[in-house]
């Protein structure tokens, strides 16, 4: 049941980030540096999830 928590909480984070995101390149004169470290996190974020659902498995 933890696990499943922790997913659902991470995904939530992770479209989050997403629409944050979007957002951000959206605008006329966009961060690269708070994008790519937008990303990153994005990033991380995905990794955690497949390794909370690889051990679900």
């Amino acid at each position: 049941m933890a696990i499943e928590s922790r997913i659902r909480e991470l995904g939530s984070r992770h479209e989050n980030l997403d629409r944050t995101i979007q957002e951000e390149t959206k605008r006329p004169v966009s961060d690269a540096t708070r994008l790519r470290e937008l990303k990153r996190q994005k990033l991380r974020l995905k990794e955690e999830i497949e390794g909370l659902r690889a051990r679900l498995h």
